[in-house]
């Protein structure tokens, strides 16, 4: 969509309502050379006075200024320490760590409250806000390959601790890969994980940075947060790229929930477990899943984390996300072994083959004694996972893949 001056105005759709107060705006229909621009939305039209179409313009052209931004020193003598012992949780309410950037007092209300620009200089400031937390968040923020599942992570403490999502996490022990910001690739093992909320947690093993802490994310808090307020996305999308970097994404918050914040921060696949922070660069939230549209996106506030850092950093995992609940699709029974006595009729086991009288010996990577360590390793999983499974049969020891289904998809 073009101007009548020629500028491009395609860019420029999911930015309007952010400065006119409407929602769904679908296309720009007309704009004169006085910069009258006439927007057509789901439910009106809204003509945007030339100085909101200056500013408009201006922010456009912010997550370009972004991927160019210069580089930013993150070694701030303020952040040299580390949190403390490999398991002790991250204290909140300070500016520990390499994000925080000091936001001048003109950005102090867009930083509280949220709200609009109110002139072109205000936008410039918010514009080189945004670029000095977008370098310091490369340092930390990680792209994480757990075999052939790829998402994203961001480093919480020197020591080396990574929040990410669950449902990239998995379960606890699994080796992982993780790629930095220069292209080094570390290894690291993943701990626990609150699935209710799809919070998740991986640590660096040790001995792979020369002695040296990790740069760190500064914490945040999600119990202030409110509707309107400014963020920065931060990831990898489709796995780490050198000559692209990391994407960078600036938004608002569009709804806060107890389990999970909304923005319109745009996030496609391999996004899940990346930071989102705030202007000063404090870590709010995780990305979780895309909702109803690319610019409609659900993140895990970064308060589940403080509640459950003992319990993940000691690697213990519970819960499912609503509507999430992994499902196998048999019956059985054996307190000596898993022997299936029913395969529900179009059930995940029933597309991999498993048959009534098969006796489970292994599920993916666990050992499987009886039925009940049958229930909890798939209760370990996530719907659409991939898992090798061993049954004896008649004396013959069979392979299959599942993919795990979910509770409301199979019986």
């Amino acid at each position: 969509m073009w101007d009548a001056e020629g500028t491009m105005m395609e860019p420029l759709c999911g930015l309007l309502y952010e400065s006119v107060g409407a929602r769904g705006v679908e296309s720009v229909v007309f704009c004169d050379g006085a910069g009258r621009l006439k927007l057509k939305t789901s439910k009106i039209e809204v003509r945007v006075p030339p100085r909101i179409y200056g500013i408009i313009q201006a922010t456009a052209m912010t997550a370009v200024m972004l991927s160019v931004a210069a580089p930013v020193n993150a070694q701030d003598p303020r952040h040299a320490a580390d949190r403390g012992s490999s398991n002790q949780q991250p204290h909140r309410e300070n500016v520990n760590g390499n994000t925080w950037v000091e936001p001048p007092a003109s950005l102090h209300d867009l930083l509280e409250q949220g709200g609009v620009p109110e002139s072109l200089e205000m936008l410039r400031v918010l514009q080189r806000q945004t670029q000095q937390v977008a370098a310091r968040a490369d340092e930390c923020t990680v792209s994480v390959q757990i075999g052939p599942a790829q998402g994203c992570g961001v480093i919480v403490t020197g020591s080396g601790f990574v929040m990410t999502a669950a449902h990239v996490a998995m379960r606890p022990g699994k080796a992982a890969v993780l790629t930095l910001a220069d292209g080094r690739t570390v290894t690291a093992t993943t701990r626990g994980m609150d699935r209710h909320v799809d919070a998740g947690l991986i640590k660096i093993n040790p001995g792979q940075n020369g002695g040296k802490p990790w740069p760190y994310a500064t914490l945040g808090n999600s119990k202030d947060l409110r509707t309107g307020m400014w963020c920065i996305a931060t990831g990898h999308p489709g796995g780490y790229d050198r000559e692209r970097g990391m994407v960078t994404r600036v938004g608002r918050i569009l709804d806060v929930r107890e389990d999970s914040l909304d923005t319109d921060c745009a996030l496609i696949g391999g996004d899940s477990g990346g930071p989102l922070f705030d202007l000063a660069g404090r870590l709010i939230a995780i990305h979780s899943r895309i909702g109803n549209d690319v610019a409609d996106n659900l993140h895990v506030p970064v308060d589940h984390f403080d509640k459950s850092w003992d319990r993940m950093s000691q690697g213990e995992s519970w819960g499912f996300l609503p509507g999430f609940k992994p499902v196998l699709g048999v019956k059985g029974n054996g307190a000596e072994e898993a022997n299936v006595k029913i395969v529900y009729p179009g059930s995940p086991a029933a597309a991999a083959g498993i048959e009534k009288g098969d006796v489970v010996e292994r599920f993916g990577d666990v050992p499987i004694t009886d039925f009940e360590s049958l229930k909890n390793a798939v209760a370990d999983t996530m719907p659409g996972e991939r898992i090798k499974v061993w049954l004896r049969r008649a004396g013959s020891l069979v392979q299959v893949v599942v993919e795990i289904g979910r509770a409301n998809e199979s019986s």
